[in-house]
């Protein structure tokens, strides 16, 4: 590179970096919508809507919760892949869709790694593995008992092939050597009333989805999917504690992101602005009474825990020989 290609690249560079500068000082003057592969009145949801109002107090714009649920998140990546990359459509979605589902589908309408960026993280959580609340059940151990006597009469549901409800209960029968059938449904929170009724035997799901049926004492919970247990239930044993597999462990997270290419003075305002949310002691009180906590982390480290998470989801569909196309 010549000296006059070097101060031009620099002059360059630094008029880049005075535009996005600029851009981040009158960001949001306009609605932000953010898109979501959750139904309403999930969990993601609900925490998305109480996150958005308190961005939309922060920033004078309306921040717009756009639902496009189904087709295992495909519909909202490929929405939120297309917007154009000025920060004013975002994404919120949980880990599957950037970690597991290269590992399950050799085609992919997006590139989980290519078209997204990390903006923030929002939280993290462990499942439950539930049954009804009247069932013979009272431990892990039972639940795996009546599998190993009654072979492919058990069955777990979960909310789509390869989610982690799916990759949950799939785990849990490669761990213990017994047959169960999977049973997926299109609403998460159909799952939980299908146990109550007798439809299916057992699922693991999240604090949030299943309280109703917990609180409607419809549901109760064998063992929470942690190695040790958690503080904020602290007389839910482990799966290991309550007869499991000692290893195992399943837990999700759930942050924002936008389509690649958004300016980096952008990414970080709204990276900062939801750190400032997150720690408002309404929305922790929330989250912590859901069982959640909050996931406070820059671009850079919600890379890394996406690059840990890819690695052990191929290593476990690899280890389950599980494939959808």
């Amino acid at each position: 590179m010549t000296k006059r290609q070097f101060i031009s690249l620099a002059i360059a560079c630094a008029s880049a970096l005075a535009i996005g500068s600029v851009q981040a000082q009158t960001y949001p003057d306009k609605p932000v919508r953010i898109i979501l592969p959750f139904p309403t009145g999930t969990g993601p949801d609900t925490v998305m809507r109480m996150i958005g109002e308190r961005l939309t107090k922060l920033w004078g714009q309306q921040v717009l919760i756009d639902n496009r649920p189904g087709a295992n998140g495909w519909i909202a990546m490929e929405a939120a892949k297309r917007a154009t990359p000025d920060g004013y459509t975002l994404l919120q979605t949980d880990a599957p869709p950037l970690t597991v589902a290269q590992h399950l589908w050799k085609k992919l309408p997006y590139d989980p790694v290519k078209d997204f960026e990390p903006l923030g993280g929002l939280y993290r959580t462990y499942y439950f593995v539930t049954v009804a609340a009247d069932s013979k059940w009272n431990s892990v151990g039972d639940l795996i008992a009546a599998a190993k006597a009654n072979p492919d009469k058990l069955t777990y549901g979960s909310s789509g092939n390869g989610g982690n409800l799916h990759l949950g209960g799939a785990m849990m029968v490669k761990a213990t050597g017994t047959k169960m059938t999977h049973v997926p449904y299109k609403e998460t929170t159909q799952i939980y009333v299908s146990i109550n009724t007798g439809d299916i035997s057992w699922a693991v799901g999240t604090a949030s989805t299943t309280r109703p049926m917990l609180q409607a004492n419809k549901v109760k919970y064998l063992a929470i999917t942690s190695q040790k247990r958690s503080p904020l239930f602290p007389n839910i044993p482990t799966v290991a504690e309550a007869g499991g597999p000692a290893n195992y462990e399943l837990q999700t997270w759930v942050a924002l992101y936008a389509p690649t290419g958004v300016p980096k003075a952008i990414v970080g305002k709204i990276n900062a602005d939801l750190g400032r949310v997150l720690q408002d002691p309404e929305i922790k009180s929330y989250l912590n009474g859901v069982g959640f906590e909050p996931l406070i982390v820059n671009p850079g480290e919600m890379n890394e825990i996406v690059r840990k998470d890819t690695a052990m989801f191929r290593d476990v569909v690899k280890d389950l020989n599980l494939q959808l196309d």
